[in-house]
């Protein structure tokens, strides 16, 4: 009993290793990545134009920023649930929006003539935050607790 305690404990303490991560990355986002839009978005954005940007390291900036929200993602689904389907279906899952929103994110940029730049914000926001581990969690703990009944 005692053993199954500590074990959980431990589970405990690297999530929040791993809450305290998303936290930094969060934190240092201006010297991580490439981004313009960081400073675009605050503010008023009616009257502004987009900024000028490297479309390459724009993408290898959110494709870096998401892939390392997506690892701690997964591996926090892992400590909460120690669960492997649920931690393959988190991979999926992650993947796949990745392809959709990235390829949305940039044709709002290339193929919009007037960008609604309240829709390439929440499409931007789902790229370089981790929504999709506060979306995915509640919906596995009530997953499981169907499952228990």
């Amino acid at each position: 009993m005692q053993k199954k305690k500590n074990k959980r404990f431990l589970d405990i303490v690297i999530i929040g290793v791993l809450v305290t991560a998303l936290l930094l990355i969060r934190m240092f986002e201006k010297d991580l990545f490439y981004d313009p839009f960081l400073d675009f978005f605050h503010g008023d954005t009616l009257n502004k134009r987009v900024p000028d940007f490297n479309t390459i390291k724009l993408f290898l900036g959110l494709l870096c920023r998401y892939f390392m929200n997506s690892m701690l993602t997964v591996l926090t689904v892992y400590f909460l649930f120690k669960d492997v389907s649920i931690v393959k279906l988190t991979s999926f899952l992650l993947s796949i929006f990745f392809v959709v929103l990235i390829i949305l994110f940039f044709s709002l940029l290339y193929f919009s003539t007037t960008p609604d730049y309240l829709f390439l914000f929440y499409v931007r926001r789902f790229l370089i935050q981790p929504l999709f581990l506060i979306l995915f969690v509640p919906a596995f703990f009530y997953q499981k607790s169907v499952n228990k009944q």
